[in-house]
């Protein structure tokens, strides 16, 4: 099983929606996904907008109304193979809770940045050089990798490129920002997890 986190501020638009939508579209493969918020007041539900978007994008309409905000801390942390952050504040505030997830701590936008252009055959044989039989051990070294390549590919025009647009308590056109932002960049995680975890089930059959 691989535990993936994603983490944005109130834990109510933006890692919510992520994690609604992973979780719609890896349903085929042994994968947990939760979120938190560096600042979450517990037990909000998911914006209105929010929510919207969510279901508009094809996620389960229960697991939508079930959300409810959690507060990131280093118990979460720990539970999770694979921390995704939706912009650089998030980031450091994981690191800050997590040293050691230095090397292995990304934004959403960051890390397909980072990993586009890359093939499937190179990304399985980085996962294998760490002898970690498990999802979360491959889907490591995979991150470790990515991080090598901040001085290699070329920065974004902006670094506020790397970041998801907060849109909490603006418009709606913000709102479908956020989330095209999003929805362009969640190819990259859904393509490491199925790596990760075929390539483990590979083995396992061999």
């Amino acid at each position: 099983m691989l535990n993936i986190l994603v983490v944005c501020t109130g834990n109510i638009c933006r890692s919510p929606l992520v994690e609604r939508l992973l979780t719609n579209h890896l349903v085929d493969i042994p994968v947990r996904v939760a979120s938190a918020g560096t600042r979450a007041r517990a037990g909000a539900p998911m914006t209105p907008e929010a929510t919207h978007m969510a279901l508009q994008n094809g996620c389960e309409p229960e697991g939508v109304a079930r959300h409810t905000a959690t507060l990131l801390d280093a118990g979460a942390l720990s539970w999770a193979d694979w921390t995704i952050a939706m912009d650089r504040s998030h980031r450091r505030q994981i690191v800050e809770l997590q040293p050691g997830l230095m090397s292995r701590a990304f934004t959403l936008r960051e890390l397909a940045r980072l990993v586009e252009g890359v093939n499937d055959d190179t990304l399985l044989e980085i996962a294998r050089r760490s002898g970690d039989a498990s999802a979360g051990g491959r889907a490591a070294e995979m991150l470790t990798f990515a991080a090598t390549r901040r001085g290699v590919v070329e920065p974004p025009a902006s670094p506020e490129d790397d970041d998801v647009v907060d849109p909490y308590r603006r418009s709606g056109t913000t709102y479908e920002r956020s989330t095209s932002q999003i929805l362009s960049a969640l190819p990259t995680v859904e393509r490491l997890a199925r790596l990760a975890v075929r390539d483990v089930a590979r083995e396992r059959i061999g």
